[in-house]
């Protein structure tokens, strides 16, 4: 989780560190450069029992918090599942509403006509009907056109009981279609307490992972430092054994850099961001540095500072809760942040945080995934996506544009 501060920051990241050396034992031969039998470089056993001890008490911690992930992953994409519900049955109701307004004015329309029908025989004193019953020429004649006259009032009257039929019927949809549609507003609510709980228990599991002890902290120090001495030992007397070779092997490896994903150097020129506080933020985003792994809203944190906009803390959770309205193409602007708020990709920090971008333009989200990349927005959108959907917009709500 994204810290407030940049002394928490540091802390954190130190602590990352050394749970990475916690797990990481077993690639010690590979970082140190150890030969093709790294198992002679090893630390001493009662180190390593201690480290294990810790390892497995650590692991503990872990796998709850892997399980809070999952389940925390689960409940965003149920919630997702029922705003969508809610949308349909909104969609649905507006329809309804539609064919009733619609029926009431045919309803409307036959009332007027029967009226000024009535309206009209009355001010002739029934002259109409009564002239054509007078008119018939016997009594079988006479019988028809009275039967024709009570099918004609039969017609009208049939017809407005069938449009109020129709209109009662629909009534009795809308109504049904607005419970269904308060009963998915309190599942989501639900849905949103549940998931504010669980985000209070991973705080509560990551707070136990934050808090190993500095002996734990020494004992991964120590274990490093063994195997260390050890390897560069057994560096030494391959060096002896081998000098030319080792000092070519040398002077390759030392001439390299290794930035663990700091500064990104782009390949093609920026493109064109239109204000000056959208054209800071990009320069930024090429400049700013990666703050390591997992940390990609402590970058997004560290580009908006750079580039003179602000500061807005928090993870890419939060950052999508507070700040991520659209999912509208055509609404999205160089500047905006661009994240989901769960997503399977990444394992147990995704599930639980997801993931946080800034869109640069041209179809492009730069983003921290340990080195600064560069990602079509169809690609983010299928990698980071896949649970609970990537939306966009201004960070701390300040349009740039």
């Amino acid at each position: 989780m994204s810290p407030n501060s940049d002394s928490i920051l540091s802390q954190e990241l130190s602590r990352r560190t050394a749970l990475k050396a916690l797990f990481g034992a077993a690639s010690a031969a590979v970082l140190f450069g150890l030969p093709t039998r790294a198992h002679a470089a090893e630390a001493s056993k009662e180190t390593t029992d201690k480290l294990n001890a810790a390892q497995a008490q650590l692991d503990e911690v872990q796998a709850q918090l892997d399980s809070i992930a999952n389940e925390y992953a689960a409940l965003a994409n149920k919630n997702a599942q029922t705003l969508n519900d809610i949308e349909n049955v909104q969609g649905k109701i507006d329809d309804t509403q539609a064919q009733i307004d619609e029926k009431k004015a045919e309803l409307k329309k036959k009332r007027n006509d029967l009226s000024d029908r009535v309206a009209a025989s009355y001010k002739s004193g029934g002259t109409n009907i009564l002239s054509l019953l007078l008119a018939s020429g016997s009594f079988e004649e006479l019988v028809a056109n009275a039967h024709y006259v009570e099918k004609i009032n039969k017609s009208d009257r049939d017809a407005i009981e069938d449009i109020q039929t129709i209109q009662a019927e629909l009534d009795a949809q809308k109504t049904e279609l607005e419970a269904q549609k308060a009963d998915l507003e309190k599942l989501k609510d639900q849905q949103t307490a549940q998931m504010q709980d669980m985000q209070a228990k991973q705080q509560e599991v990551q707070t136990v992972l934050n808090g190993l002890s500095d002996d734990v902290k020494e004992l991964m120090a120590q274990r490093d430092s063994e195997i260390l001495a050890a390897a560069q030992a057994e560096e030494a007397a391959r060096k002896a054994a081998a000098a030319a070779a080792a000092a070519n092997k040398n002077n390759s490896y030392s001439g390299g850099s290794s930035s663990g994903g700091g500064s990104y150097a782009p390949g093609t020129p920026q493109q064109n961001a239109g204000s000056g506080k959208q054209q800071a933020v990009v320069n930024a985003c090429y400049s700013t540095p990666s703050p390591g792994q997992n940390w990609c809203a402590a970058w997004v944190t560290n580009v908006f500072r750079n580039a003179g906009v602000g500061y807005f803390g928090g993870n890419a959770c939060d950052m999508f809760n507070a700040w991520c309205y659209s999912s509208d193409r055509s609404a999205l602007q160089v500047g905006m942040i661009v994240a989901d708020s769960s997503h399977s990709g990444t394992g147990a920090p995704g599930l639980i945080y997801g993931h946080v971008g800034i869109y640069v333009g041209g179809g492009i989200v730069m983003s921290n995934e340990g080195a600064i990349t560069s990602k079509s927005l169809d690609a983010f959108i299928r990698f980071y996506g896949t649970g609970s959907g990537v939306r966009w917009g201004w960070l701390g709500g300040i349009a740039l544009s």
